[in-house]
């Protein structure tokens, strides 16, 4: 894997194999990049990543992970209305979060050059929902790149620039999960100086979206708008490649597949692959309709480039077949790959593919069955014991509001503590709406990062409308989902600099909580239990929410720092004369360091999984659970 300081190499013409996320790190650096703020969202997550470490390594750089996507975009949209290049970085479902300054930043401009970066996630690997942020591009009248391998993510990032600075509006670049995640040769190019501190120069009647202004910004906008367009039409960024009598039109990743289609089948095509997918460059489209009897759009997700395309031969009177997803040779859902692709060419062309697919599924099917390993929280991991306290206080019968982190793998038996949840925040909100229409004990989850990112307005509307609802703060100490990164709580900037952590029980107090309490899971599961029933006692009480803050590090920052020292806590192990075969250990905490021994009906931990946090020894009521050397 390539070191983050690798991506500072200032030899021009270097070739490293990166990975997409990576290239795009580098190239913030070839662009000239002043600031980077974001929110970490895999597949996005490698980017922050990098840039956090190199940053304090470049002169006048600031980098940064803000609180939430809203203020990401805020922060780097202040940067470069002030004059100087800027990114923000998120998910698509960051992006969402993110709408309400993108319209508003849309119409104002910018004066340095802006790129937001957000990756899209077909097949939903790590995210609540396919966003095609697409539809972003075109609402917000935004210009849009998508580039289809890691080469292309940073030669099209350093375009990105340019067209942002020559229209004076941010620039969306989309990737999506498989090129964010691939890996390939990206050639390094030079490493400009970055400017010093500059001077913001003011022009309120631009910058100031009131009523009168924002009608005036609004046919500027369209105008830029169809600036792009032109240049779009001209850009090398889209092109056509191969000759034949069926057209293709594509975009992004599916013009590798589109590619390697066409190889595997000896088929012959031209293919039109865009790199700018807003504005679409309509005249190159038209006369590419118009060169062909049949197109086929190949594109995850939302029909975007096939209503366009169907959109300009209807108006230019082009008879053409266009063929995609409504007629079902593509699907709206999930990510596509090489075979989805080939066997939609083969059906099309009405020809066998060549290839003997059910010679492949039959030799997949003969393979052994690879054991069954769904997502779980990992051993030691706080959050387990805090569950296991939570359903235990409550005995299963109260509503368990959650939240987005890894937290919400409690979905799964035998935890079973997720009930409802909508976005990042949610846990706290929807528990109020709960609370409203329900006599049930409601206890809600959310980390410490979430916590941070869209907890707080939900701690506000809790408070100031006397909702009885019990609020679980599950403080692992970093934002461990997406790759470790810091938060406010922890005391660590994006530029790596130690600063004073932001507490959260602190925090709740300042907004009006009346019950704050923290508490370490680890240390006593019956004490943990017991102040889970008091609070959810003192909320039907009172009339008003209370807060419980779960804290211990993240089980992996604990492993770390035990190699980092070589402190390393006796071993625990199974008596299994005292063991009495009840599997409470299993059926109820279901820790993944534990396994049932086929020959003896009793519980053995893996000591090659175990990270030693006892929370095992407090479940088992025979006391089988034991210490070495103690």
């Amino acid at each position: 894997m390539t070191k983050p300081k690798e991506l500072l190499d200032d030899s021009k013409g270097t070739v490293k194999l990166l990975l997409a996320n990576e290239a795009i790190a580098r190239g913030v650096v070839e662009a000239g990049v002043r600031l980077v703020a974001l929110y970490p969202g895999t597949p996005s997550s490698e980017i922050g990543n990098n840039l956090t470490f190199m940053a304090p390594h470049i002169p006048n750089f600031y980098f940064e992970f803000s609180t939430n996507e809203k203020v990401a975009l805020e922060v780097a949209g202040a940067a470069a209305v002030a004059g100087v290049r800027s990114m923000m970085v998120c998910k698509g479902p960051g992006l969402n979060v993110a709408a309400d300054p993108f319209f508003s930043l849309a119409y104002v401009g910018v004066r340095g050059g802006m790129v937001i970066v957000v990756a899209d996630d077909p097949s939903m690997w790590s995210s609540q929902n396919e966003n095609d942020s697409r539809y972003y591009a075109l609402m917000g009248n935004i210009p849009m790149i998508e580039p289809a391998d890691p080469a292309e993510a940073k030669s099209l990032l350093l375009e990105a620039y340019t067209l942002s600075e020559k229209l004076e509006l941010p620039v969306l670049f989309r990737t999506t999960t498989r090129v964010n995640h691939t890996r390939a040769p990206v050639e390094f190019g030079a490493i400009p100086e970055l400017p010093e501190k500059i001077e913001f120069k003011k022009e309120p009647f631009r910058f100031v979206p009131i009523p009168a202004v924002a009608r005036k910004r609004h046919p500027w906008l369209l105008e830029q708008i169809e600036k792009a367009r032109e240049i779009s039409e001209t850009s090398s960024l889209n092109f056509t490649e191969g000759s034949g009598n069926l057209g293709i039109i594509t975009s992004g990743v599916s013009f590798n597949y589109v590619r390697e289609a066409l190889q595997s089948l000896e088929l012959d095509a031209e293919i039109l692959k865009l790199g700018i997918t807003h504005p679409v460059p309509e005249e190159m489209i038209k006369s590419f309709l118009a060169k062909h009897k049949r197109v086929l759009i190949v594109e995850e997700l939302e029909p975007f480039l096939e209503t366009h395309a169907r959109r300009i031969a209807q108006r230019e009177e082009i008879s053409v077949e266009i063929l995609g997803k409504e007629q079902g040779y593509f699907s709206r859902t999930f990510e596509y790959s090489p075979r989805i692709v080939i066997e939609a060419l083969a059906k099309i062309i009405n020809r066998n593919t060549g290839i003997n697919w059910d010679a492949i599924d039959d030799m997949e099917k003969d393979l052994p069955d690879l054991p069954p390993r769904p997502p779980l929280l990992c051993a030691g991991c706080p959050h387990r014991a805090t569950y296991y306290a939570i359903r235990t206080a409550t005995r299963g019968k109260a509503i368990y509001p959650s939240d987005i982190g890894c937290y919400t793998l409690s979905i799964a038996p035998p935890l079973e503590t997720a009930d409802i949840l909508f976005d990042m925040g949610s846990s706290i909100t929807t528990a109020c709406g709960l609370s409203q229409v329900t006599d049930q004990d409601i206890v809600c989850t959310i980390g410490d990062s979430t916590f941070f990112a869209s907890g707080l307005p939900g701690i506000v509307n809790a408070v100031y409308n006397h909702h009885p609802i019990s609020i679980v703060v599950l403080d692992n100490r970093t934002t461990a989902m997406t790759g470790h990164q810091p938060h406010p709580g922890t005391g660590v900037t994006g530029m790596q600099e130690e600063v004073k952590p932001t507490d959260i029980a602190d925090v709740c107090i300042g907004l009006g909580v009346q019950y704050v309490k923290v508490i370490n899971p680890f240390n006593s599961i019956p004490n943990l239990v017991k102040e889970v029933r008091e609070m959810v006692s003192w909320t039907k009480e009172n009339n008003a929410p209370a807060v419980l803050i779960s804290k211990a590090p993240c089980a992996l920052l604990t492993a770390a720092e035990r190699r980092r020292t070589g402190d390393y806590p006796a071993k625990y192990f199974v008596d299994s004369d005292v063991c009495n075969a009840c599997k409470r250990c299993l059926n109820r905490l279901s820790c993944p360091a534990m396994y049932l021994n086929p020959d003896t009906g009793k519980a053995v931990i893996d000591e090659t999984l175990c990270n030693l946090c006892g929370t095992c020894v407090a479940v088992c009521p025979q006391g089988a659970i034991k210490q070495e050397d103690a």
